[in-house]
């Protein structure tokens, strides 16, 4: 048989098999439809959806629509061993017989390895997002950690950061991480301390240190308009620009007014900010960063010298917390398995967020971030501490009961300020009792770094099989706090 007669009988045997079926025409899909099994729930994507995890019936989703100021990853799992994987943003359907899964490029992987949630965790774990064996600085696992935020906000100053360190020492409450928030720097992207506020920095540090606190400080990848900062890079293309092309520096509107946005994809503006923050270690004994912003809404409506996409961005943003050991990132893209520490996105002073800390705490693990810290003690808006009318005492210490014996605790409201002595006491015990419990913790942070399972795991997790997946009532927060 010569060898055109041999083509046309493989051509045609390859154009019957995709008319019944048994050849796959789409094996790189960027859509599946995937029927549902018996009493099969789901988990996984954005964090700040894990109060609504298992999921319900009609429940959508787009990743493509950012992160949402939190964590989310391109992972969803399911309690019979089933997976769904893309590395790029999932746009998710959820009715009552299947789930549409599409990608707007790349593929889906979707399959299922054993039978359980936490099979399918241990498959995705190890095939997508594998453990590094790293963790954060242990400090983070064995002592509460302090933001300077609520009691400073825009005034961070030399004296008042000094005066709240001696006051967590005087109220009996553990040193640990001190985190100096917004507003110590000179502007955006010139990352040296106010001068007007700041007679010693170093000293300060020193003075810290002595306490037993280690020091973070509040960064952003934003640069302040027509600053000296801004007007040496401008000409170097680090910036996001406005239009198609490239010409001009995007002048980007968040939520402290307007900036110019580094480009995370041109590497010259990556090690700009890495140097930056270098230098500030070095020049005067700074011990870690509190990486905020970076959120991929931020890079909405710009354009990026590779031509990423936002949550290419907020990924790239996220990874430069690996140079440092003491890091804190609320908002990311992927990078489940890394030694990055995550917080949760800011929680107002509300019983009904007080409600999903916990969910969303499971939710952060199953997506591949053990290394998790609630939001700050009480919520992180400062407004409500402000007015007494506002606040509410047992919330505070509602809060700090379930940070206790999380992976990390933070608080930032001083409790010695704004709470009755009984309820101080209570805080401070739960102070104590994250410490005590401290290598209890850290052991669990170490087996989840070399393995990859979550540190905080849903029922299901653990008990498979039994009710645990079906999603119960949902009271109102406050009656289910004080039912």
């Amino acid at each position: 048989m010569d060898k055109f007669k041999i083509y046309q009988l493989v051509w045609l045997l390859v154009y019957f098999c995709l008319l019944s079926g048994c050849v796959d025409s789409h094996s790189s899909e960027t859509k599946k439809e995937i029927e549902l099994l018996e009493n099969e729930k789901w988990w996984g994507g954005a964090v700040f959806e894990g109060d609504k995890m298992p999921f319900n019936n009609n429940y959508k989703y787009d990743l493509n629509s950012n992160c949402g100021t939190n964590q989310a990853q391109p992972l969803f799992l399911s309690n019979k061993g089933r997976y769904i994987w893309s590395e790029e943003p999932i746009n998710i359907d959820l009715n009552e017989s299947k789930i549409t899964v599409e990608v707007s490029k790349g593929t889906i992987d979707a399959g299922q390895d054993g039978k359980s949630l936490s099979d399918a965790f241990k498959y995705a774990s190890k095939h997508y997002f594998p453990p590094s064996g790293k963790i954060p600085d242990s400090l983070f696992f064995t002592k509460p950690q302090y933001n300077t935020w609520i009691e400073l906000q825009y005034n961070q100053n030399e004296k008042d950061i000094l005066k709240y360190a001696q006051s967590i020492i005087d109220n009996g409450f553990p040193a640990g991480v001190l985190m100096i928030d917004d507003n110590w720097q000179e502007a955006y992207g010139t990352w040296e301390f106010s001068a007007s506020k700041f007679e010693d920095p170093k000293g300060m540090i020193e003075k810290l240190h002595k306490m037993g606190f280690k020091v973070m400080l509040w960064v952003v990848p934003f640069v302040s308009p027509d600053t000296r900062v801004f007007r040496q890079l401008k000409n170097r293309k680090v910036f996001m620009f406005a239009d198609k092309e490239k010409t001009k520096p995007a002048i980007v509107n968040w939520w402290n007014g307007y900036s110019a946005l580094l480009d995370m994809s041109n590497p010259d503006a990556v090690n700009w900010y890495k140097e930056q923050l270098h230098n500030l270690v070095e020049k005067y004994g700074v011990d870690g960063f509190k990486l905020d912003a970076g959120d991929p809404e931020e890079y909405s409506g710009t354009y990026s010298l590779q031509d990423i996409s936002p949550n290419e961005q907020c990924e790239r943003h996220a990874r430069i917390g690996l140079d440092f050991s003491l890091n804190e990132l609320r908002a990311s893209w992927k990078l489940g398995g890394q030694p990055i520490a995550q917080r949760l996105r800011d929680k107002a002073h509300s019983w009904k967020d007080v409600q999903t800390l916990i969910p969303h705490m499971v939710a952060l693990g199953l997506i591949g971030h053990s290394f998790g810290c609630p939001d700050m003690i009480g919520g992180g808006d400062y407004i409500s501490f402000s007015d007494s009318a506002q606040m509410d005492q047992e919330l505070v210490v509602r809060s700090a009961q379930v940070s206790a014996l999380m992976p990390m605790m933070q608080f930032s409201v001083a409790p010695w300020r704004i709470l009755s002595k009984e309820n101080l006491a209570i805080c401070k015990d739960m102070a104590l009792l994250h410490a005590t419990f401290g290598k209890e913790i850290l052991a669990l942070a170490k087996q989840s770094a070399e393995s990859g399972e979550p540190i905080v795991r849903h029922m299901e997790y653990v008990f498979p099989g039994g009710d645990a997946a079906r999603q119960p009532p949902r009271p109102s927060a406050r009656e289910q706090v004080h039912s």
